[in-house]
């Protein structure tokens, strides 16, 4: 685990660099085209392009040396943030549509081939405790990310915050290249033409509907989830309107801990319940999770709305959890296309989500809003749960007779 946690340190650097762009990016795309057509349209193929290359990122980490396409994500990443940096004004209103397929990519393909090698690299026994340090990692340079951006910005400049989170996917690269692990996909080892196909792994999820409707209340998820993200910042010049970016530092950072807490607390549980009941702390999480973040639009003071962060944290974290490690049980040949195929229905979720929350911005509250895409995910969780409680019955019951 001590080299892992050296992986881990890298991969929190470049989480903290990409949230550092997802914002001064955003900004700088907006400044140089002086449109907000084109700055939705560049945000939009960003996670078009984390999209589409779900179910390519599953066969790449299944056919080639994962180590290696970890690095190659890494620094295609920084090699096109140095170029935005380092690129006049008029070449860098070019540079955007390729920089943003580059970086949506690179980032699905990353976290698919990371994910899916957690149990290679630490074993399955592992897996929850290494999954934790992850989410723990990812929690924190979340919030550093979105909390520097402005103060980076303001005072030195997107070409800094570039050359910045360039350097954040060579930090990542280094660590990852410390990893005593040059594991090839399944592919590789059974020949090239022997690779998992769809059809395969279509015929593998319906062999295991629990594990199909994780996947598909994830990607429920994020689509609920999309709400809250575009609805913060209106909520917040609304509620606070003197200091907005105080009230948001204030909620993901309380939001943050939660998440960090939910390793230190629950995951230990976790071992104990097994992989069905985890599947079912995992419905829980969720719906737990949408109703901290509606009751974190309802105006709480300060004070509460720490606490209110603090749960939703806990819970997004402890979903996080459950979810991969359960994805990570996955017999070997399945692992890495399944966690495309999942990679594939959150980002469409997420990016549905985005768009339906932004229209819906344009007539109704925030409260109402986040409300109804969270009632979706509640409704969802217990569907799901309703769903494996009848199925667990008809088992018992089958088992009687």
């Amino acid at each position: 685990m001590r080299s892992f946690g050296l992986l881990v340190g890298g991969y929190s650097v470049s989480v903290f660099g990409n949230f550092l762009n997802l914002i001064a990016l955003n900004l700088f795309a907006f400044q140089v085209t002086g449109s907000a057509l084109q700055t939705g349209l560049f945000m939009t193929l960003r996670l078009v392009a984390g999209f589409a290359t779900g179910l390519v990122a599953g066969r790449a980490a299944d056919r080639l040396n994962r180590k290696a396409l970890l690095i190659g994500c890494d620094l295609a990443q920084a090699a096109v943030m140095v170029a935005v940096a380092v690129a006049p004004a008029e070449a860098a209103v070019v540079a955007l549509y390729p920089v943003a397929v580059v970086l949506g990519a690179g980032n699905t393909v990353f976290n698919v081939t990371l994910r899916s090698s957690v149990p290679d690299l630490v074993g399955q026994d592992q897996r929850v405790r290494a999954n934790g340090l992850l989410v723990t990692g990812k929690a924190t340079a979340t919030v550093l990310g979105f909390a520097s951006a402005g103060i980076i910005v303001g005072a030195a400049g997107y070409t800094a915050a570039f050359l910045i989170n360039a350097a954040s996917f060579c930090v990542s690269a280094a660590a990852v290249a410390t990893l005593r692990y040059g594991r090839r996909g399944h592919g590789d080892a059974a020949g090239p033409r022997e690779h998992l196909r769809l059809r395969e792994m279509g015929a593998f999820l319906g062999a295991a509907p629990l594990l199909a409707g994780m996947v598909l209340l994830r990607a429920t998820d994020a689509f609920s989830s999309s709400s809250h993200n575009v609805a913060l910042p209106a909520y917040a010049s609304q509620v606070s309107p003197a200091d907005p970016a105080a009230y948001l530092s204030w909620f993901w950072a309380s939001w943050a801990l939660g998440s960090v807490i939910s390793y230190r607390l629950l995951v230990r549980g976790l071992d104990r319940w097994g992989r069905a009941r985890g599947a079912g702390a995992f419905a829980v999480g969720t719906a737990l999770m949408s109703v901290f973040f509606v009751l974190a639009f309802t105006g709480p003071p300060l004070p509460l709305l720490v606490v209110v962060g603090m749960c939703a944290g806990l819970a997004d974290g402890f979903t996080e959890i459950t979810y991969t490690s359960r994805l990570q049980a996955a017999p070997e040949r399945t692992r890495a296309l399944l966690f495309g195929v999942s990679a594939t229905a959150e980002n469409a979720g997420f990016a549905a989500g985005m768009l339906v929350a932004s229209f819906a911005l344009e007539g109704a509250a925030p409260l109402a809003v986040v409300a109804a895409f969270h009632g979706l995910a509640i409704i969802a969780s217990g569907l799901f749960l309703a769903v494996r409680l009848g199925r667990a019955r008809r088992a018992k019951a089958l088992e009687r007779h």
